[in-house]
């Protein structure tokens, strides 16, 4: 599976987990300008902005070890982008989704919330 593959498939397994737990999902892959953010959802009255990585089983270390201190800052900047753009939102935390896939199994999955750098 290439890497896009394996994200695109990691972002819709975060999605129905999300949804799973009672979150309401705002946005799939926002943009501006060189800005993204994966996955935007609320769930009682807190914006959270959500990082999916996603892995082909264990040889390459956990997902969530892939997130860059260049990586987070980025997410930050785009976060701040976000909410000057949508006033209304008060409370906002950062996540992160990680996903461990394996053929025949269950993918692994992951929410680590609120996470700083």
């Amino acid at each position: 599976m290439k890497s896009k593959d394996t994200g695109n498939l990691g972002e819709k397994i975060a999605s129905d987990f999300l949804v799973k737990k009672g979150f309401t999902l705002l946005f799939h892959n926002w943009r501006y300008k060189q800005y993204e953010i994966d996955l935007i959802a609320q769930k009682e009255n807190r914006l959270h902005i959500i990082e999916v990585k996603t892995r082909n089983g264990g040889k390459f270390g956990l997902p969530e070890e892939s997130i860059s201190t260049k990586k987070m800052n980025a997410l930050k900047k785009a976060a701040a982008i976000f909410l000057e753009l949508n006033t209304a939102y008060k409370q906002l935390q950062i996540d992160v989704i990680a996903i461990v896939l394996h053929p025949g199994k269950a993918p692994e999955i992951m929410l680590i919330e609120d996470v700083f750098f």
